[in-house]
């Protein structure tokens, strides 16, 4: 579980090719370049990590750098399949119980890709458009939550299959977020709890939620 209040950057700094996946070497940028620091030395094997948003398992480190493994489930879902060498990617650990929630709860557990479709300078502000798969945009409300790329936002408006999300100049600044153009794609996960309801309604609407379970305790 994740809060999507970004901790840092890093760089793909390699890419090996496994029978069912990719393994992933993530290099975050040292303190001394990075506005917010995410230190490998505070991780260990086993770790959760939010890579741009998608949960992943620390399963080597070096006191540079983090090596994860990513399924085919997870490359079909996600951006991680066209990460190359260089690639900048947002760094999150996973919350702790006594932390607090800055932003919304984030699985890591991204639901599908979005296209960015529009950017629009706004002052020091940057707005941005994105187009989701159908079954992701109806989850989406004006003033709900979503991660883009591990990133929690609030959504501002929800129109013809896209949604806008507006960015101030702090998070432009310590996120991938304010590199994206046109074209690029993002990893997109919707409200848990939105996904949730959605699910329960469903069954019930297709009348196949299972009958309450009946009392064992003795009469």
């Amino acid at each position: 579980m994740f809060t999507g209040l970004v901790e840092g950057q890093g760089t793909v700094a390699a890419i090996q090719t496994l029978p069912a996946g990719l393994r992933l070497t993530i290099q975050p940028d040292p303190a001394s370049a990075a506005a917010i620091c995410f230190k490998p030395s505070e991780t260990a094997i086993g770790d959760s990590i939010s890579i741009s948003g998608c949960c992943l398992t620390v399963i080597h480190q070096t006191p540079e750098s983090l090596d994860f493994e990513a399924g085919l489930e997870t490359l079909s879902k996600t951006t991680l399949g066209r990460f190359q060498r260089g690639t900048r990617v947002n760094l999150e650990r996973s919350l702790q119980a006594s932390a607090r929630l800055g932003g919304h709860f984030v699985q890591g557990h991204v639901d599908g890709t979005a296209e960015v479709v529009d950017v629009r300078q706004n002052g020091e502000w940057t707005d941005l458009w994105f187009r989701p798969a159908a079954a992701q945009h109806r989850l989406l409300v004006p003033k709900g939550s979503v991660a883009v790329d591990g990133v929690s936002l609030t959504v501002v408006s929800t129109a013809d299959g896209l949604f806008s999300v507006a960015l101030i100049p702090h998070t432009l600044a310590v996120t991938t977020l304010g590199r994206l153009q046109r074209g690029d794609q993002v990893n997109l996960e919707n409200d848990v709890l939105g996904k949730y309801v959605d699910h329960l309604l469903a069954s019930r609407l297709a009348g196949l939620v299972l009958p309450t379970q009946e009392s064992t305790a003795p009469q």
